[in-house]
């Protein structure tokens, strides 16, 4: 333990953790690793200073156990951290680069999340990747039953014709193949039972919880969306506007600009995956129904359909939503209708 360092840059792993000491001055007092045991015994130890991290992998946890024994702590995106790695990328130059880029003063930091939070992030990923897997399992038997002249369309609302085929014993199937394709409805089955159980757990927070009702009365946005908002996004005041919360979810276009000339590209997807995907979804819904209904009563959105290709106006209509979700949110109001 030393009394005279301001700043712990710690390069973080599963085992063996790297950390570089820094003093008031910016010099290093020493760079070595410890064990994830000794690592917690220093925090615990060490006097009140300033920690920091990359924003990864167990970056919250090891953030809330430093705030516990009153360290500052300082979240970098590990963008923002690797220009600063000099020559050759190993833990020792790593953990330099981490203190180097935490002392800017511009530097921009990841809010720690709470395990709350983080628990909403577990069920809200849990639900998408059951969902991926229920996917994969019925595009599968769609492939394997092809092969054998039958054919479905995609989605879930077309497995039953693939389970009548396997339970119609007319059809010229060899048993090991209904066999398999009994097991694969089994786990599909499964799978939905878990799936339609989650996404009624977060139907019914939606009702019950203030913030995901508000976000909800956006057009295009639905529990699973609102979800996703409340589990990954920072307290939305932290945000200036609500344009600097659409650039954080990479819904603003690519800048190429130089000597006052603007060139702007497609969007940039730096942000929040999660959120952007799920909005971009709920913006292409709005836009089919639009096409559907041949017109919409908000004239730019009307507008916007009639001279843009479908994804483009998509993702301009998500970037909407999110300058809705900031201003619903910092203003605590409910979505009215233009």
């Amino acid at each position: 333990m030393t009394t005279n360092i301001n700043m712990l840059a710690i390069d973080l792993a599963k085992g063996s953790f790297q950390v570089c000491a820094v003093g008031p001055e910016g010099t290093v007092l020493y760079n070595r690793g410890l064990s994830r045991t000794r690592l917690a015994t220093l925090l615990a130890e060490q006097p009140a200073c300033i920690v920091a991290m990359e924003a990864c992998a167990t970056s919250h946890h090891w953030g809330r156990v430093a705030q516990r024994h009153g360290h500052e702590v300082r979240l970098v995106p590990a963008a923002y951290v690797k220009p600063f790695v000099k020559r050759q990328k190993n833990d020792r130059a790593d953990a330099e680069a981490i203190a180097e880029a935490a002392l800017r003063p511009t530097m921009r930091f990841v809010a720690v999340k709470s395990a709350e939070t983080q628990g909403r992030a577990v069920a809200f990923r849990t639900h998408q990747c059951l969902v991926r897997q229920r996917t994969q399992l019925i595009n599968a038997l769609r492939g394997h039953l092809a092969e054998f002249g039958l054919v479905a369309p995609k989605g879930p609302a077309s497995l039953k014709v693939l389970e009548n085929a396997l339970e119609d014993q007319a059809t010229d199937l060899p048993r090991p193949v209904r066999e398999m394709g009994a097991i694969y409805l089994d786990q599909i089955a499964r799978l939905t039972e878990v799936i339609e159980q989650l996404a009624d757990e977060l139907e019914a927070a939606s009702k019950t919880d203030a913030q995901l009702r508000r976000l909800c009365t956006i057009p295009g946005i639905g529990p699973v969306t609102a979800g996703a908002v409340a589990a990954f996004a920072p307290d939305l005041d932290t945000f200036d506007s609500g344009r600097n919360f659409a650039a954080w979810l990479g819904l603003v276009p690519r800048q190429r600009s130089t000597g006052g000339k603007s060139r702007l590209g497609s969007v940039s997807k730096m942000g929040q995956t999660d959120i952007r995907r799920l909005l971009i979804v709920g913006a292409m819904s709005i836009i089919r129904w639009v096409v559907r209904k041949g017109g919409s009563p908000n004239r730019w959105l009307a507008a916007l359909v009639a001279r843009k290709p479908r994804m483009v106006a998509a993702v301009a209509l998500a970037n909407k939503m999110a300058r809705m979700i900031w201003t619903l949110t910092t203003k605590k109001e409910d979505y009215r209708m233009a």
